[in-house]
């Protein structure tokens, strides 16, 4: 069987020219088309055996008609030439009827984006079942010998986005991406990481593999501590089901209207403007949007049209933007933003066991789940624990303990930010290992 497959997306030339024929077959005042194609390959294992192993290809094509400040969008996914044109007609039947939007903006016109294309990998692009179902029996192999129950996933994408508009907005991007997930579970002990690269070269998966073996058998018969505020250290994946809820609210609308943490109030409670220019954090924490990162590469522009160019989104603790819808920047004379997208914190040169070391006590978390809103406004959430957790004594682990539940200000947690590690990249965000100084645990929970 040939380990590798040639993957199915239309090219370069021929997406474009998609594009270009239904602008010239529109007859609406203006239109705007947008391309999404992907072709996914994903090996899910359990219980030390392979228990899935698929692949998928879509495709889909949104036509949005303009009349006036009235418009409408239609989908398919269908590529045959009737199929395109039936949506485009849809498109601009509904955009004829449609209530005039009150928070309507001009098409974009054209736009500069960066020269430099996002990562592509063309082995990851071409791999085989084959391939992934060879990777995955090393790792199963590795967990049998260890005497743990493994599971999770290896995926492979290859992706592409266009988009075009009547003013002469044109772009086309495609990439590569590659995930591995595992869990170990060994009675009352687990652990758990994530790796995500452009190439699946770039995954550490064995190394991972060992590393979540070791760490599973670590967390058997933990302890009990009570709840409290603890210093803690958060493994770099874990810290990224944080960080994200922090920038994403970050949008100027909600904190100039006075729904957001960022929101500036008057006595009366009324809002008079934002926060941005404040030491809201530590001043270890630097965030910005950087698309060109080496770990990530990604697109060059947004699903709107407008340029995914670099930003400093917080500087030495200090908010330095927020994120502006078109209609919001209209509205308040500024510029707009784009997404805060994809999210890099900066890190150091520390490896998590220099944290560790240099800890005198501390709780160590690998994995923060199921985290949810107790307070929007204030950014409040609510949280556990999960899949390895320790307590940290002199320097070193002492022992595992039980799954906490946590109740935490994410504002104030970067406040009390007081040292980092090196980045790994999870998902479509690059984070760092953080020491916190103080973290409010509410309850102990059952969850393993």
């Amino acid at each position: 069987m040939s380990l590798t497959t040639a993957p199915a997306l239309l090219g370069e030339d021929e997406t474009l020219s998609l594009i270009e024929s239904v602008i010239q077959q529109s007859e609406a005042e203006g239109v705007f088309v947008s391309l999404d194609e992907e072709e996914s390959a994903l090996t899910r294992f359990s219980e030390n055996q392979i228990a899935q192993n698929v692949n998928t290809h879509r495709f889909q094509l949104s036509i949005t008609s303009y009349f006036g400040k009235r418009s409408a969008t239609s989908t398919t996914t269908d590529l045959e030439p009737d199929a395109i044109a039936r949506t485009l007609r849809r498109s601009e039947e509904l955009a004829r009827f449609a209530p005039e939007d009150p928070e309507w903006v001009p098409l974009l016109e054209p736009q500069t984006y960066d020269d430099r294309a996002p990562g592509f990998d063309r082995a990851t692009a071409t791999l085989s079942p084959l391939k992934r179902g060879e990777t995955i029996e090393r790792v199963c192999t590795l967990s049998k010998r260890a005497g743990v129950e493994g599971s999770g996933t290896l995926s492979t994408s290859v992706f592409q986005q266009a988009l075009g508009n009547s003013l002469g907005v044109r772009s086309r991007d495609r990439g590569t991406r590659s995930d591995f997930s595992f869990t170990a579970r060994i009675e009352n002990g687990s652990s758990w990481s994530r790796n995500t690269a452009l190439a699946i070269a770039q995954l550490p998966y064995l190394e991972t593999t060992q590393t979540v073996i070791d760490r599973a058998k670590q967390s058997m018969n933990p302890r009990e501590i009570k709840p409290g505020v603890y210093p803690v250290i958060f493994n770099s994946s874990a810290f990224a089901d944080l960080l994200p809820w922090i920038v994403w609210n970050l949008d100027a609308r909600a904190a100039d209207e006075g729904r957001s943490f960022m929101s500036r109030t008057n006595e009366q409670g009324k809002p008079i403007g934002n926060r941005v220019g404040e030491q809201l954090f530590s001043p270890l924490v630097r965030v910005q949007r950087d698309r060109a990162h080496p770990l990530l590469q990604t697109s060059r522009f947004f699903s709107n049209g407008l340029p995914n160019t670099p930003l400093d989104i917080i500087h030495n603790g200090i908010p330095q933007t927020l994120s502006y819808s078109r209609y919001w920047a209209q509205h308040q004379s500024k510029e707009p933003t784009g997404s805060f997208y994809p999210i890099v914190m900066a890190g150091t040169e520390q490896s998590l066991s220099d944290l560790i070391a240099q800890t005198e006590r501390a709780i160590l978390i690998n994995r923060a789940w199921y985290v949810r809103y107790t307070n929007p406004r204030t950014l409040e959430v609510t949280g556990m624990t999960r899949d390895g957790t320790f307590w940290v004594e002199n320097g070193q682990i002492a022992y595992p303990i039980k799954n906490l539940r946590f109740n935490q200000s994410l504002p104030e947690m970067l406040r009390n930010v007081d040292a980092l590690s090196t980045v790994q990249r999870y998902g479509s965000t690059v984070i760092p290992g953080v020491r916190i100084s103080a973290f409010n645990f509410s309850s102990v929970t059952d969850s393993v």
